[in-house]
């Protein structure tokens, strides 16, 4: 193991040993205090967010470009204190910390029987979401992990999303697509973070009037399976998170298998997008997105950037 890779370990090992400890207005003056550094820096990851954040609000002066890179990098560290402690949140304390809207789209699709595919973007929080969905509603499911390194570093968070009653399947491997479609064939819930895919395979999405790569996964999963496929979408609001569950994403009635996926995949971005707009500052990618940002050839005004390493 490298010595970075040792230390970035260690780091989140102590978080969750450490963070969790502390008293909770402890825990958030260190998160927004880390976050207000972090800002001032304008390193890589704050100036990627404002080129991010400049597609979402196409109008914001630099001025206001600012203003949401820094209520972004705190509901960023937001989402990390929260993640840290969570492993130590009594079960009342998950099951009251959101409120979410059109709640029945889910629980009819899971009634119905042929399983139900969540798909949502980097939001608020998606592990805190995850818990209350295995905790308020008893419902257990099925996610992917990106394989990251150090492997101890990814051994650790699949033990804290297990812990919070996920199961956990690696994202490499080939395996992943298979175990999934069985889970939904039995009529279980699978959840993915979907608004980013780096991969060849990935399928072109108009979002916010510039081509970006959204996984094929959730639409192919919903055609091989009968799976109910379904956006969903969160914000903070105060001390509570809040979330929407969207109508479902319906499998077009002709078309090829590629062709229907686009059109699923295009649909699923609408719905991101719509969240994303109503609450931009909560939307943590920190990383390149659009194609152009991606593909210098498409845009030779882009430098190039190495990409930082974010959780799925």
């Amino acid at each position: 193991m490298r010595a970075q890779e040792r230390l970035t370990d260690a780091l989140y090992g102590a978080g969750w040993g450490t963070v969790r400890k502390l008293p909770e207005p402890v825990a958030v003056r260190l998160g927004r205090t880390i976050a207000d550094l972090t800002w001032k820096q304008r390193g890589k990851g704050v100036l990627r967010l404002e080129s991010n954040y400049a597609r979402v609000v196409p109008d914001a002066g630099p001025e206001r470009l600012a203003e949401l890179s820094r209520a972004g990098m705190r509901s960023y560290l937001r989402y990390w204190m929260e993640s840290f402690r969570l492993p130590a949140w009594s079960a009342e304390r998950i099951a009251d910390g959101l409120d979410v809207k059109d709640l029945h789209h889910l629980n009819d699709g899971m009634a119905a029987g042929k399983g139900v595919v969540l798909a949502l973007p980097h939001l608020a929080n998606w592990d805190l979401a995850g818990a209350w969905v295995t905790t308020r509603l008893g419902i257990p499911f099925t996610t992917v992990a990106e394989r990251l390194k150090p492997e101890t570093l990814y051994d650790r968070f699949v033990a804290y999303r297990e812990g919070l009653g996920m199961e956990v399947l690696p994202h490499s491997g080939g395996s992943a697509f298979g175990t999934l479609a069985r889970r939904l064939r039995d009529g279980g819930l699978v959840c993915l973070v979907a608004d980013r895919d780096l991969s060849t395979s990935g399928v072109e999405v108009d979002f916010f009037g510039e081509t970006a790569r959204m996984p094929a996964g959730p639409a192919l999963l919903a055609q091989q399976t009968g799976a109910r496929l379904l956006p969903a979408t969160l914000w903070y609001d105060g001390p509570m998170m809040r979330g929407r569950v969207h109508p479902p994403v319906e499998v077009p009635g002709s078309g090829t298998r590629p062709e229907k996926t686009s059109v699923m995949t295009q649909a699923l971005a609408d719905a991101f997008a719509s969240g994303i707009a109503d609450h931009p500052e909560d939307w943590h990618m920190l990383q390149r997105l659009w194609v152009k940002d991606l593909d210098p050839p498409r845009d030779p005004a882009a430098a190039p950037e190495k990409d930082q390493k974010g959780t799925s």
